[in-house]
């Protein structure tokens, strides 16, 4: 009778471990998947904001037409990639982030256009929104970091395992891509 109620006793707690350790992997997952919902919603708003950005330099800077269109280009790119993998996204975003970065620098050399409230209003507000970006893909990696990291653990790793929770991608600067890495170098 000891045995049997030693047994039910063990199995409880197995049930335990696994609904609770099951539960959290749950938990894990949905914050990684809410945490790339922000990132979206956030480069999205950046997608937004780069045509009425580049409109407006435009007419300050007409004879600066390849760097326009390689900004045209690196957000076209950023937006296709939308639906690509972590790692595909993640490198697009960066080579945007590069061509912004040059398009501000050249607003330097033209001083009527560093003076314009339109150009001063969304170099603002892109700057807010790369900032938030660049937090929510902090957040992002963070809630990754737990879930891999609850992945890998022992006992965890055997619910893992059962259930097939899979190890996400970080969102971080492809090693090979110097150029985000790099400052922007603007010459005339």
């Amino acid at each position: 009778m000891i045995t049997l109620l030693v047994i039910v006793a063990l199995l409880v707690i197995i049930g335990l471990f696994l609904w609770s350790t099951y539960n959290r992997f749950i938990v894990l997952r949905n914050r990684v998947q809410e945490a790339w919902s922000d990132i979206e919603v956030l480069l999205k708003r950046r997608y937004d904001l780069i045509p009425n950005l580049v409109e407006t330099v435009k007419g300050y800077a007409a004879h600066e037409k390849n760097t326009l269109e390689a900004v045209i280009q690196a957000r076209n790119m950023a937006m296709a990639a939308n639906k690509a993998s972590i790692e595909e996204q993640a490198k697009s975003e960066n080579i945007l982030s590069g061509t912004l970065k040059s398009l501000f620098a050249l607003s330097e050399n033209y001083p009527d256009l560093k003076a314009n409230v339109n150009f001063l209003e969304l170099q603002r507000e892109l700057v807010d929104t790369e900032n938030k970006i660049q937090a929510s893909r902090r957040f992002y990696n963070a809630n990754v970091l737990s879930l891999n990291t609850k992945i890998e653990l022992f006992p965890s790793n055997i619910v893992a395992n059962m259930f097939n929770f899979e190890k996400q991608k970080f969102f971080e600067l492809d090693e090979n891509e110097q150029a985000a890495k790099n400052p922007v170098k603007v010459s005339f």
